[in-house]
């Protein structure tokens, strides 16, 4: 198993880095929580052209992919710069159509792919029929996944406050048109679910790698009794400590790439999303008072860290899936 990216790989996270530092995400960020989705989707059409939605879309319908570990670069970089929008839920979606295409049901996947692919078309999803869905109202469309049967939801009900103002949920409407039924649903469904907890821990990779870097940023230049305050011994541990976190779960996450198992996915989801959320708690007690303010940037990344550990899976339910994956395999090979 080959855990260090290769030179494309590592230029093509470069160009992404380098891409949406020039483009500037915080204040499409917060013009996306206030309502204003233009500046958002302007970055959204940039990664489309990138290339980062054809990464889970197969060749046949105008993707790249399936190539997970590309993708896990590219949203640890979506991560990094907070950009906002239901990308996730994007790459889910595109997963759930390819499956169901792989099934025999080509006519969701002819219709909606290759707009998915380009960045042309942005969606929403939800694998539990009565769930919430991430930004419904920007969507171009709301998949939902109930049982047995796909359907495209005509609405859904009013926007919800979440902890991360930046993620706005709704409940699908009820009814809608009918994509698909029968046993191919529910197993893209669980396709689909895969590609969302990769792409949801490279997220909270990405969130926690920032939440870092601006953290150790502050500390270097925030002066207390004379010294910077990263000097002091506390300081230290407790960022090394948060470093610590980050590293051991980058693996896991590229690991859970290359295996795409369940059990190393959910892994990979659990340790990102922990380390993240350590991050952000790090970073506001070095910050202090003025990492709660509304108006300083890091507050981005702050309230992003818990929505994302607990998006397409809390780690409960993610070491669940480790254990349950763990006691199979061992009873397997006990019976062999």
């Amino acid at each position: 198993m080959r855990f260090l990216p290769t030179d494309e790989q590592r230029a093509f996270a470069r160009s992404l880095d380098a891409m949406l530092t020039a483009a500037g995400t915080p204040p499409a960020a917060r013009a996306w929580a206030a309502g204003d989705p233009g500046p958002g989707l302007a970055l959204w059409r940039r990664l489309g052209e990138a290339g980062v939605f054809a990464l889970a879309v197969p060749e046949a319908y105008g993707g790249l992919g399936p190539r997970p570990v590309e993708l896990a670069h590219a949203f640890v970089e979506a991560g990094r710069h907070a950009v906002p929008g239901p990308l996730v839920e994007t790459v889910a979606a595109a997963a759930l159509l390819a499956g169901l295409a792989e099934r025999g049901g080509t006519g969701p996947a002819n219709r909606f792919l290759p707009a998915l692919a380009s960045g042309g078309t942005t969606a929403s999803l939800v694998l539990t029929g009565d769930g919430l869905a991430l930004d419904p109202d920007v969507a171009d469309v709301l998949f939902v996944v109930a049982g047995d049967e796909l359907r495209i939801a005509p609405g859904h009900t009013g926007i919800r406050v979440s902890a991360d103002p930046v993620r706005r949920l709704a409940r699908p409407a009820p009814g809608g048109e009918p994509l698909a039924t029968g046993p191919a649903v529910p197993a893209s469904a669980a396709r689909a679910r895969r590609w969302a907890l990769l792409a949801t821990a490279a997220q909270s990779l990405g969130v926690g790698l920032a939440l870092l870097g601006r953290t150790v940023a502050y500390a270097k230049q925030r002066t207390q009794f004379g010294a910077p305050i990263g000097s002091f011994q506390a300081v230290k541990h407790r960022l090394a400590d948060t470093l610590l976190g980050l590293e051991f779960a980058r693996p896991l996450l590229f690991g859970a790439a290359l295996t795409f198992e369940e059990g190393d996915l959910a892994a990979a989801k659990a340790a990102c999303g922990e380390a993240a959320h350590a991050a952000a708690r790090t970073a506001l007690r070095v910050h202090g008072a003025v990492g709660y303010t509304e108006e300083f940037d890091l507050s981005l990344w702050l309230r992003k860290a818990r929505p994302l550990r607990d998006a397409w899976g809390t780690p409960s339910w993610c070491r669940a899936r480790v254990l349950a994956e763990l006691t199979a395999t061992a009873g397997s090979r006990g019976t062999g």
